[in-house]
């Protein structure tokens, strides 16, 4: 029962690519392990676990670890964003786009050209 509960956190685990997953469930409390790539997937993991069970679930216990803690997270450009909409996404503040644009520094010579497919480091804050 409380696996369906908490459905749409495995489901979403399975898009993020969680890997080395593994859910149990014991006296009913679900238990979930496994390694996102970076912290902004385990983020919304938690997220969707707070959304569902609220901030401080009885009934779920995740042990989730990160593969590349030297970022926040990596984005794959798409048609028609900006530094400023990416920032916005992963930060809640589209004025810390210079931050990654910083980041980036390597790639981007102007906060105003970005292009299609081009891979951004998000760095931590």
């Amino acid at each position: 029962m409380v696996k369906a509960k908490y459905q749409e956190v495995l489901n979403l685990g399975e898009e993020l690519n969680i890997q080395d997953g593994n859910v149990t469930e014991e006296n009913g409390v679900l238990k979930i392990k496994g390694t996102a790539n970076t912290q902004y997937e385990k983020d919304i993991l938690w997220d969707k676990i707070k959304a569902i069970g609220g901030d401080n679930p009885s009934d779920i216990m995740a042990n989730i670890s990160v593969a590349d803690e030297s970022v926040y997270a990596r984005h794959t450009v798409k048609s028609g964003e900006t530094l400023g909409k990416i920032a916005k996404q992963y930060y809640g503040n589209a004025s810390k786009y210079n931050d990654i644009f910083k980041a980036n520094s390597d790639i981007l010579k102007n906060p105003d050209l970005i292009h299609p497919d081009q891979e951004l480091i998000i760095p931590k804050l």
